[in-house]
Order: structure tokens, then sequence, then C-alpha cells
């Protein structure tokens, strides 16, 4: 069976795994196999117990949240590292978050490690705050007006809608307000 996006296959053990343990972690549970080359042919690995406990510690060493993980001996001295999908995102290995691309762990972007924080604090950007601390809402109370009734557009009302929260006003609020910062918005 060759390599795909949730399998990996690693002759020796080397610091290299650690980025595809991050990108299993931050994406998609995965394993990763020592002691196959990556033309599949089964070499095995010398002293399977003592190696298992060589990738644990490279693994607690170096990854930051620590993911969990399972290590099992398989035949012919291979052992099998399954990673599991992680809550606490983004695992970081050398202070980068990483992904797998098909067959291959690449580093992600920016933005894309931004998306990932963002997950691991189960937080959308709608739901964070914004910097701006004296929003307008003429058009949202008008509205509210017509198709709820309401007399007049008060902070209780902005809390109901959880637009306004004790520490501000969030990204929603902002989208909402009269006036913004944004320079587009994109719907799906």
């Amino acid at each position: 069976m060759k390599e795909t996006k949730t399998l990996e296959y690693k002759e020796k053990i080397t610091n290299t795994f650690l980025k595809t343990v991050s990108a299993y972690a931050n994406y998609e549970t995965g394993v990763i196999k020592f002691g196959i080359t990556d033309s599949v042919e089964v070499v095995g690995v010398t002293d399977p117990k003592a190696t298992c406990l060589n990738i644990e510690n490279k693994i607690n060493d170096s990854i930051d949240p620590r993911p969990n993980f399972k290590l099992t001996i398989e035949a012919h001295n291979v052992i099998a590292l399954k990673v599991f999908e992680g809550l606490e995102k983004p695992y970081l290995y050398k202070g980068k978050a990483y992904k797998r691309n098909d067959t291959a762990t690449i580093e992600v972007s920016r933005g894309e490690l931004n998306r990932l924080t963002l997950q691991g604090v189960e937080k959308t950007f709608d739901e964070q705050l914004t910097s701006t601390k004296e929003l307008h809402f003429t058009a949202l109370e008008k509205e509210l007006q017509d198709k709820l009734g309401i007399k007049k557009l008060t902070p209780d009302i902005l809390k109901t809608l959880d637009l306004l929260s004790p520490a501000g006003y969030n990204h929603a609020a902002e989208l909402l307000a009269d006036e913004n910062d944004f320079t587009g918005v994109d719907l799906v």
C-alpha cells in the first residue's frame, strides 16, 4: 500500500516525522509507520521497545501542545504511530504548524494558522472582540423595528443578539454597524 494523506512511511527515525505529527494533530488522524521504506519495503527497526520510547520522547519534547497518540509494535519490527486529531489547535513543531498536502507535509500559511488558532479556542472570526469602541446601528435598528416591533435598539438587545458582551463589541456587531473598516465581505 502506497503513502496517502493519512499514512506515511519512514525507514528511520529522524526529526522530520515530527512535522507529520503536527499535521495529523491539526487536521486529520493519521498513521506513521517506521521501518518501511518509501518504496514500501519492510526493513523493520532494531530494538522496537527502545525506538518506541525514543519516538514518544521526541513528540513530548518537540510538539506543543502535546498531541494524543498511540504507539504499537507490529510484525517484522514495524512501529505504527497513530496520531489523533486534537482539540487544542494549533499543534506546533519548532513554532510552526503543518498540514498534509496529498503525501507531503507542508507548513501552513499565516491565514491557515489563524484559522487553526480560532478552532483551538473554539471561536469564529465573528465572535472575536473588535477594537472599535463605538458603533452605530441605524439600519439594523430600523430593520428590527419593522420586523420585530422594537421601539429602540438597546444594549440589552445587542447582548441578546450576541453582538455585545461586557468586554465590548465583536466582529459580527462591527459587520452589522452603519460603518466599519472592512474593505469587503464574502458570503457563502
